[in-house]
């Protein structure tokens, strides 16, 4: 398991900025690993992404504001320090479609995704043996049309008893509340079987196949109040043709969820996105 600091930075470009990073790490006994940065000359940001070992680092992580302080005022940063031995707690929304949850604990289960699931949470119980199987709870909260706000209620108790960092939109075939996104801001990703922003909303299969596309494609995406029109975390296609019936496409796009959620959820875990101007930066 690592153990390594990771150092999120934006703020207005400006020279100077990597050197004087890299210096006060130096100067702190810190080896990097990995650095990356990448300016917007549009909106004349910089923004970084560096990891180091902190074996022979000599601030301690709970002092590390205390000494940065200085430099982040200098240069107007807004930052965050993450630590790659914490593991959030991801909660899963699912309802009846079982191929992205199934992806995910797969994945897990395996390693590949660094974190814990305490929960899962199903409007539908068809997926229930899926949790059981992999040694998860899952709790069935029914969302009535007229009663939404009640399920929303008992689900924010669940999240908030569960202690969690990230809810995870597994095909949860759900819109969420404007006040139930604000209790998760930017912590929240959706997949959508749809290359955003085309075929957004409802069967976004069946209008592609109408309007006779050759590529289909889904969509990882932080939730906003504004149905699927938060910031684009990742996206991938798959060509079709004349050939394929509509089930065809249904099957073809179930792959790209799948990949495409679990490469979001990883990316947002491992913390590699940074967030601007509803888009986001997504470092190797």
């Amino acid at each position: 398991m690592k153990n390594t600091a990771i150092l999120l930075i934006s703020c207005p470009d400006r020279k100077g900025l990597v050197a004087t990073i890299a210096e006060f790490l130096y100067r702190h006994n810190a080896n990097i690993l990995h650095a990356d940065q990448h300016q917007d000359s549009a909106n004349g940001l910089f923004l970084m992404r560096v990891e180091w070992d902190l074996e022979g680092f000599d601030l301690a992580p709970e002092d590390f504001h205390q000494h940065f302080a200085h430099i982040a005022h200098q240069f107007e940063m807004q930052w965050r320090l993450a630590l790659s031995s914490q593991r959030p707690r991801v909660a899963i929304f699912v309802s009846r479609y079982d191929h992205c949850l199934a992806d995910l604990l797969y994945r897990h289960q395996a390693g590949e995704l660094h974190c814990d699931i305490p929960l899962i949470i199903g409007n539908h119980s068809d997926t229930k043996w899926l949790a059981d199987t992999y040694r998860i709870p899952f709790q069935h909260i029914e969302v009535l049309k007229d009663a939404k706000a009640e399920a929303e209620r008992d689900q924010l108790a669940l999240l908030r008893h569960h202690h969690i960092d990230l809810i995870v939109l597994a095909r949860y075939m759900q819109v969420l509340s404007p006040e139930f996104i604000r209790h998760y801001p930017n912590r929240i990703i959706n997949i959508h079987h749809s290359f955003l922003p085309a075929f957004h909303g409802a069967k976004p299969y069946h209008r592609a196949f109408d309007r006779g596309v050759k590529l289909i494609g889904a969509t990882s995406h932080y939730v906003t109040e504004i149905l699927d029109d938060g910031p684009i975390i990742e996206q991938d296609v798959a060509r079709i043709s004349h050939r394929d019936a509509l089930d065809d496409l249904i099957q073809k796009g179930r792959d790209l969820e799948k990949i495409v959620l679990s490469r979001a959820v990883r990316w947002h875990i491992e913390n590699r996105v940074l967030l601007y101007a509803n888009k986001t930066v997504v470092f190797d």
